[in-house]
């Protein structure tokens, strides 16, 4: 699958999120991109911000905060269109859920990581 072909489905699956998850995201871009800085296909995703149960005084000015689905990992580890759709499913509200302070043992423990 191609990159814009991956943007797409990510795009897609990001308009199938409840609204309760997503109207509360404030300053967040998504990104994809092929793969990690380190070159690996063991990450699936990133929330590269300040999550906001730790902003103090975060206001106007700020750049925005990231989440960046990586392309090459999600198609390394999914073999049909199916499993790719639930892993990017997956991926995001991981990453949303970073967004809203929650973290990888809570993830765990709800079954989202």
């Amino acid at each position: 699958m191609n990159a814009e072909e991956f943007e797409a489905l990510v795009i897609e699956e990001l308009d199938q999120l409840p609204d309760d998850m997503v109207d509360g995201l404030d300053n967040v871009i998504f990104v994809v991109e092929d793969r990690p800085e380190d070159g690996s296909l063991d990450l699936l995703g990133l929330y590269d911000g300040v999550a906001v149960t730790d902003r103090g005084s975060y206001g106007m000015g700020e750049l925005p905060d990231r989440i960046i689905v990586y392309r090459e990992p999600h198609l390394e580890q999914c073999e049909t269109l199916d499993e790719l759709r639930d892993e990017v499913h997956t991926t995001l509200v991981h990453e949303i859920a970073h967004f809203y302070g929650i973290d990888d043992d809570q993830l765990h423990e709800m079954g989202w990581a």
